[in-house]
């Protein structure tokens, strides 16, 4: 079991606080509150097993949806998080740099492989790395680095036999972020989930897109059948929606401009975010936390950083108004 902390665990706010009279608003997790509608799936989809016709139509939809050349390799995975854990595989022994503080799963699962991992504040101080990962947007304070500066990266890191991870998780809402578009070049691979922005998180969907050698070692140690049948056809149908997506970028860009001015406006100094979630500070940010709790309210907090909270997005003027009530 992992020992990152991560948002969404209820089953421990419970153990901590009880079980809410209103039940849960669980802002601790950047996924979207208002996810797509799922279509109807036909039957066969549950009980055969995956196809590989529609396996392809996948990965030619995310290609299309994510703007990755049409000839990309790219592989789907039950989750991205199951992609974080076995890159480290590809490169047994490497010297690895964690642009951080980030997510806590990169550095976590390429130290459980023997890497020699540390995290570093700024690209410059990745020189004598053989992989570099970084999140961008990165979680949890939004921060963007350059996409000239990621591809001239990753082509000094191919020059030396390394390699650039780029983890776009939170893309879709900052899609001029992106680096999808050089996606299939050496030195680089792109991670890209699929449940934050689509708010579907349950249905384990995600995708890397490389150079063919990284790529078809990913798909090996995946193995067949990998992604269930379900979650292919929902996830070609999100991925065609495009006039879903332009709505609900519109409508996430809206959300978290009044959760901004919300939180401001009850002390909280913004440090950044995503349009799925906002990082701010404050001097008691630990006491509130719990106060949010006891009210049924989960946000995110990090231990290691203490005057931190990440508050995702409520799903409605209901989520709204108790927030709002619950910070007084």
């Amino acid at each position: 079991m992992s020992m990152v902390p991560h948002g969404g665990d209820l089953a421990a706010a419970e153990a901590r606080w009880g079980r809410p009279t209103e039940g849960w608003l669980d802002l601790s997790t950047g996924i979207n509150p208002a996810p797509y509608p799922v279509p109807a799936i036909d039957p066969a989809a549950w009980h055969r097993l995956p196809q590989h016709d529609r396996l392809r139509r996948l990965l030619e939809t995310a290609r299309s949806c994510y703007g990755a050349p049409a000839d990309t390799p790219i592989v789907a995975a039950p989750g991205t998080q199951i992609l974080i854990q076995l890159l480290p595989r590809l490169h047994p022994g490497a010297r690895v740099a964690i642009l951080g503080p980030t997510y806590g799963e990169h550095a976590a699962c390429w130290a459980a492989e023997g890497a020699a991992v540390a995290t570093v504040g700024a690209l410059e101080e990745a020189v004598a790395a053989d992989v570099v990962v970084l999140v961008n947007p990165n979680n949890p304070d939004g921060r963007i680095i350059e996409s000239n500066r990621l591809l001239a990266l990753a082509d000094d890191l191919a020059a030396r036999g390394g390699l650039l991870v780029v983890d776009e998780a939170f893309a879709e809402v900052t899609p001029g972020a992106s680096i999808a578009s050089a996606a299939g070049r050496p030195g680089l691979l792109i991670l890209r989930s699929f449940g934050k922005f689509f708010g579907l998180a349950g249905i384990r969907l995600g995708f890397a897109l490389g150079a063919a050698a990284e790529i078809d070692r990913l798909a090996r140690l995946l193995g067949p059948w990998s992604v269930p049948g379900p979650a292919i056809e929902i996830g070609i149908a999100a991925l065609s929606d495009r006039g879903w997506q332009d709505e609900t970028r519109s409508r996430l860009l809206a959300a978290a401009k009044r959760l901004t001015g919300l939180l401001t406006a009850h002390g909280f100094a913004d440090r950044g975010g995503t349009d799925l979630f906002r990082l701010v500070e404050h001097p008691e940010a630990a006491r509130l936390w719990d106060r949010l709790g006891r009210a049924g309210i989960l946000v995110r907090p990090f231990p290691d950083r203490p005057a931190l909270l990440r508050f995702g997005l409520p799903g409605d003027e209901a989520g709204f108004s108790r927030l709002a009530a619950a910070l007084g």
